[in-house]
């Protein structure tokens, strides 16, 4: 890792107690917060959680190979406090709060490691954006990037305390819910290349409106490197009025809605479920002196297609047009650090799903859109846009969107008459907020359709015990989507485990 003892003290204003016998320039091999992953030569940086307070855990880290730990309490409080024998703690550094201890830490590791990193943050798709980037970056670098929901002040400086030499680029997901929050990441992360996906209903319980979320997330520009790169996704309203930054015009993605953009996806041919075709144009980003598609075909197949100079034939694997336009946000990041076209089309034809969000799930009843992770109207609408794509009996399970704000009974309406204009079959609402969802789905319903409303999502799961094949007969496809806090993997793992027998 590169990283001493005393530079982890100096990074956090911490008062470093060596244990006898070591050295202020000992190197450590990690920074944790969970005692079950210290490694040997492994710092733990103790945090006080709700539930667990992480101080009773560090005369444990000693003896499975921790050379140091953070904390906020003195070995006699942690024993004071909890009872726990504090007499063998090793080397220790003691600070006023460690939650900003590891951003400090994190911060000064970022400054020492100095690879380029690209920070992406918007209000839908950060994460499948983020696969796309990294996935195609991947076909000529060795690439770090953010895994599970680790976007926030926690698990961004984990994530950057994750790099380590043999890494040559990071990109790292930036989510956030108030002001100053992407200020504080943008401080840590320093990015290379900022990219925005869009402005969305999100979050609004703090930031009020979609100018706010403009704002708030508009401060990863705050700390970006003074060479650094833009590139905004065309297509958005608010994002499309951003003409320069610090000096420095950004560089649009798109689908062709935007005159601006730079490089824009077209010509989308979908095969439904199983993802899309399309023509991609680099325009202005290409590598001086490259090769254009068209020309490297060498006869006339390319214009035949309605493919000319500067454009390339791309599979996106995942299903719709809001996947298309990741990889057209993936060719402009790519190109930056200089990727061919072979190579941009190659890393995204690799594209995996992420479990959680667009994952297309085949079973032997039905089919199953595993999006539950998280959930906002416009997310709510792009994944009934990719339902109604299904050529089989349309299911959609909806569930409770959070920290909506004041327009939360009207954002919750809005989907379900979304969902029953799309044609879904059958449209099941959960949850207190849902019941909107479901007086409105029923309203703007013109054909006869099966809408109902469960006040939990036990109340859903009873029911399905009971009528599992009349909510959802044998080979449709259900989407399952909801705000994490409602816990829609249950639901998720119950159809599983039916679909099967």
């Amino acid at each position: 890792m590169e990283f001493t003892l005393k530079e982890i003290a100096d990074a956090c204003g911490g008062k470093l107690f060596l244990e006898n016998g070591k050295k202020h320039d000992t190197c450590v091999a990690s920074v944790v917060i969970d005692s079950r992953k210290v490694e040997p030569g492994g710092v733990f940086l103790a945090t006080v959680g709700e539930k667990v307070d992480g101080h009773r855990f560090i005369s444990q880290v000693y003896g499975t190979g921790a050379v140091l730990a953070v904390t906020q309490k003195t070995p006699e409080q942690v024993q004071r406090e909890t009872g726990v024998d504090c007499t063998g703690w090793g080397s220790y550094v003691l600070v006023e709060d460690t939650l900003q201890a590891l951003k400090d830490i994190a911060e000064a590791y970022r400054r020492k490691v100095g690879i380029p990193i690209v920070g992406i943050t918007g209000s839908v798709g950060k994460t499948s954006t983020k696969e796309f980037i990294a996935g195609v970056l991947a076909e000529k670098f060795n690439v770090l990037k953010t895994e599970g929901n680790f976007n926030n002040e926690i698990g961004v400086p984990l994530t950057l305390l994750r790099i380590r030499p043999e890494h040559e680029v990071a990109v790292v997901e930036m989510g956030i819910s108030d002001f100053g929050e992407m200020h504080r990441l943008s401080k840590m992360v320093r990015p290379n290349v900022c990219v925005m996906t869009n402005i969305g209903q999100c979050h609004l319980e703090n930031l009020k409106t979609r100018d706010g979320i403009l704002k708030a997330k508009s401060e990863i520009f705050d700390f970006m490197a003074e060479d650094g790169e833009i590139c905004l996704n065309g297509e958005d309203d608010k994002l499309g009025s951003i003409t320069e930054v610090k000096g420095r015009k950004p560089h649009f993605f798109g689908l062709g809605g935007n005159p601006a953009e730079e490089v824009r996806a077209g010509q989308i041919r979908s095969h439904g479920l199983w993802g899309s075709d399309a023509v991609l144009e680099l325009g202005s980003i290409c590598t001086p002196g490259e090769t254009k598609t068209a020309d490297r075909m060498g006869d006339d197949s390319a214009k035949a297609e309605g493919i000319m100079a500067g454009q390339m034939k791309i599979h996106v694997p995942l299903p719709g047009a809001h996947m298309v336009l990741n990889a057209a946000a993936a060719a402009c990041v790519a190109r930056l650090f200089g990727l061919s076209a072979e190579e941009i089309a190659a890393g995204i034809e690799k594209i995996q799903p992420v479990s959680g969000r667009n994952n297309l799930i085949r079973l032997e009843k039905y089919t199953l859109i595993d999006d539950c992770y998280n959930a906002n109207p416009a997310s709510m609408r792009a994944a009934i846009d990719l339902l109604a794509m299904a050529d089989t009996g349309k299911v959609a399970i909806l569930g409770d969107m959070f920290e909506l704000g004041e327009n939360s009974d009207a954002l919750h309406a809005g989907v379900g008459e979304y969902a029953a204009a799309a044609g879904i079959d059958t449209i099941l609402c959960v949850g207190e907020n849902a019941i909107h969802m479901f007086d409105a789905a029923v309203d703007r319903a013109e054909e006869t359709k099966h809408i109902a409303h469960f006040p939990t999502r036990d109340a859903l799961l009873q029911a399905l015990e009971k009528e599992r094949e009349e909510y959802i007969p044998e080979g449709c496809t259900v989407l399952i989507k909801a705000s994490h806090g409602m816990e829609f993997g249950k639901i998720l793992e119950f159809l599983k485990a039916c679909g099967t027998k």
